[in-house]
């Protein structure tokens, strides 16, 4: 059995900044993973351009968070937007704002930062353990499966970062979650979070596979988008999509406004214009600028269109996308579901377990794209890190 200050289990971003803020305390840190490398998935966000938060103001930035806000509202304050950006910088990563308030670096990669974080870790002592499966407990210390059999580590200070239950590849298995159950610990059932929507196109619509849906509006119960989306094989992907997703998995209708800047009548009234001997979609196109994918989506769904322009106004504006619901859990880019708050304290410390604290997409929270997620996993990770310091001080 080996005795370490304080074990990090999991190498996302809230695992790698527990490990930071421990080893900047000046306690011994092991971080121990599954996988044959870390930041996996932190990696792939990074393919498509690293969303690493959002520049604005603090009660909006916390909104998104829905029920968790408050408890998250200290933790996110004590890491906010304008935290994370100089954290980068000090990094020496230089990131830019986009017109949207969304902050990437200026590389759109996510290698540079982690290499760079990585070598900031290596010199504040803090030792990689990779292949290192944790089991679980016995008999009070950290069990893992290593390629040099099992071993045992009994820290003073454990902080638990293994992510939720999607893109398990990746390395968010949610196995975690029995391990737990067996240490009495409950955990909310996992769900798909910011997840595309499955949809049984008929054959036309092939040809439009892969085309964006621009300057549209969604909506499923309260939540509200203008963003993109693109049809796939599978469904509707993208940006609009996942902001929406969470009220499709609560039950409500996904509703799609076609033309978000324009109000009914004045849809109507484009309609009522002479059309002559154009086809209707000739005429949509040309009275209302509907894109062939728009047009096609709208005849997908709503096919036959009725003939009055009154009538075909209301559909655009409101136009229900039936739908099988939401892409399985492991496609989804989040996970709702984990730890409940009410296992924790105000530290981030399990309740039932003195000196064992958790962070990132473990707990139960959810949150949409757009830089949200990864501050909340860096905050969390952050928060338990110096919580964990204090507990192995001896400031309980």
């Amino acid at each position: 059995m080996s005795r370490a200050q304080a074990v990090v289990i999991g190498a996302g971003p809230a695992g790698l900044m527990a490990a930071e803020a421990l080893s900047a305390r000046g306690l011994s840190v092991t971080i121990c993973d599954a996988k044959p490398s870390v930041g996996r998935k932190f990696l792939m966000a990074g393919k498509s351009g690293l969303n690493l938060t959002k520049d604005e103001a603090f009660e909006s930035f916390l909104g998104v968070f829905e029920e968790a806000g408050p408890t998250l509202a200290p933790i996110l304050r004590a890491f906010d937007a304008q935290a994370v950006q100089d954290w980068v910088s000090g990094l020496g990563q230089e990131i830019f704002t986009g017109s949207t308030g969304r902050v990437f670096p200026k590389v759109m990669k996510a290698s540079p930062l982690l290499r760079a974080w990585l070598a900031r870790l290596a010199q504040q002592g803090v030792t990689i353990r990779t292949r290192w499966q944790w089991c679980g407990w016995s008999e009070g210390a950290l069990r893992f499966a290593t390629p040099e059999g099992e071993a045992l580590l009994s820290p003073k200070v454990t902080v638990l970062a293994l992510g939720g239950a999607s893109w398990a590849r990746l390395g968010a298995t949610g196995s975690w979650a029995e391990m737990l159950k067996a240490a009495g610990i409950a955990a909310h059932p996992f769900a798909p979070a910011n997840a595309g929507i499955a949809v049984d196109w008929s054959d036309h619509m092939t040809r439009h596979f892969g085309s964006p849906l621009k300057g549209v509006a969604w909506r499923a119960g309260r939540f509200r988008s203008r963003g993109e989306a693109a049809l796939s094989t599978r469904g509707l992907e993208g940006g609009g999509i996942y902001s929406v997703s969470r009220g499709v998995r609560e039950g409500h209708p996904l509703v799609l406004d076609l033309l978000p800047d324009l109000d009914e009548a004045a849809v109507a009234e484009r309609l009522s214009r002479k059309r002559g001997k154009a086809s209707l979609a000739n005429h949509l196109r040309k009275r209302l600028s509907l894109t062939p994918v728009q047009i096609a989506l709208l005849q997908e769904m709503a096919r036959p269109l009725p003939s009055e322009p009154e009538a075909i106004a209301k559909i655009i504006k409101s136009l229900t996308i039936k739908n099988a619901g939401l892409r399985p859990l492991d496609e989804a880019i989040s996970t709702a579901g984990g730890v409940p708050f009410a296992e924790l304290d105000a530290r981030l410390m399990l309740r039932a377990m003195p000196g064992v604290f958790v962070a990132g997409e473990m707990i139960d929270w959810e949150a949409p794209t757009g830089g949200y997620l990864i501050t909340a996993c860096l905050a969390t990770g952050r928060w338990a890190g110096l919580e964990a310091a204090d507990w192995a001080e001896g400031f309980k």
